[in-house]
């Protein structure tokens, strides 16, 4: 079956992994945002005080990380064109490691952008800064001002990459949801 490939993204604290959780709840397909696992590894590599930032800004390999970071959710797209799933959501896209490279002033060579553009998820809902619900965790290590940066950083990476970016409104994770599958 060729699934429809959609990704849930947008800065960090915007609500994406509570809409992904309540998405599985009604027995949508979801990938998981693969980064936390990467960021409890990295911690185990650092002093506990120098953690102060994104582990993008962080290990002591960030290209090695970020293509770590890549070849994840290019594994997660590869799964997905196995499932027998009408619509397959993505807790973050594979731009996403563009987007924050981007943000902290990181390079990235032209095989980054290749997987990017042979890779093609089908829709894109950006979940934009929302300081009412916005919070730091020990895997969230951006401000709120960090995390408006990061949400243009990603706009602007899906944008380059001729995306049609839908915007989904603030409102409670049910709301948020029927937007989304209503939109699809």
């Amino acid at each position: 079956m060729n699934s429809k490939k959609i990704v849930i993204t947008g800065g960090p604290g915007t609500g994406k992994t509570s809409i992904i959780n309540e998405l599985k709840n009604q027995n949508y397909h979801c990938f998981d945002e693969i980064i936390r696992e990467l960021t409890l590894e990295a911690k185990n590599d650092v002093e506990a005080d120098s953690q102060i930032s994104n582990p993008i800004a962080f290990v002591n390999d960030p290209l090695d990380f970020n293509t770590k970071l890549l070849n994840s959710r290019l594994n997660q797209f590869k799964q997905a064109a196995g499932l027998n799933e009408s619509l397959v959501f993505f807790d973050r896209g594979i731009p996403d490691v563009l987007a924050y490279m981007t943000f902290f002033n990181q390079e990235y060579d032209d095989e980054f952008l290749k997987i990017c553009d042979t890779n093609r998820y089908h829709h894109i809902f950006l979940l934009p800064p929302w300081e009412a619900i916005y919070k730091s965790d020990n895997e969230r290590f951006e401000t709120f001002e960090e995390a408006v940066k990061i949400h243009e950083a990603l706009k602007h990476v899906y944008k380059n990459l001729a995306y049609n970016i839908i915007e989904v409104p603030f409102g409670t994770i049910e709301k948020r949801i029927d937007f989304i599958i209503n939109y699809l």
